[in-house]
């Protein structure tokens, strides 16, 4: 597959975007005075190139009551059960990212809940899993940084 090539106009409607995905295709157009058509095909040749997977929306958890987050080890009891063991994780709507890691843990979860009580019933449902032999909790007392946004404007600098 060849490598899609970025050029300086699509670095500044990439910037735009990751700044907020919900400007309109007039508005960045405007500020790079060409047409609003241009971002559109740009846009378009970014997604078919793999480049733009999408938009996203970010909430506010702590509003909605889902403040308490805590991140689970997994132990699987045999390796060759780990997609079993992912597929029965993705049924738990509360856990938002889980990732297959080497190391101490087979499986490595982010949750979200409502309180302690919420997350440990969560933990329970993950203990429950056939094919989990343990887990191990960790509770985030802050979530300080989560931000893609700096990463990929160092991934577009580097680039350029």
């Amino acid at each position: 597959m060849a490598k899609f090539k970025l050029d300086e106009v699509d670095h500044q409607i990439l910037d735009m975007l990751i700044e907020n995905t919900r400007i309109p295709f007039t508005d960045i157009a405007k500020k790079l005075l060409i047409s609003a058509g241009t971002v559109h095909v740009r846009v378009k040749k970014m997604e078919e190139a793999g480049i733009i997977l999408g938009s996203s929306l970010t909430l506010n958890y702590q509003k909605l009551g889902y403040s308490f987050i805590a991140y689970v080890g997994i132990y699987i009891k045999n390796t060759s059960q780990t997609q079993f063991v992912l597929q029965r994780i993705n049924n738990i709507p509360y856990v938002t990212v889980a990732h297959i890691t080497t190391g101490k843990f087979n499986i490595f979860c982010k949750i979200r809940a409502k309180d302690t009580s919420h997350a440990k019933n969560v933990i329970f449902m993950i203990d429950d899993i056939e094919g989990v032999l343990r887990t191990e909790t960790m509770i985030s007392l802050e979530e300080n940084i989560n931000d893609k946004k700096r990463l990929m404007h160092s991934i577009f600098n580097e680039i350029t």
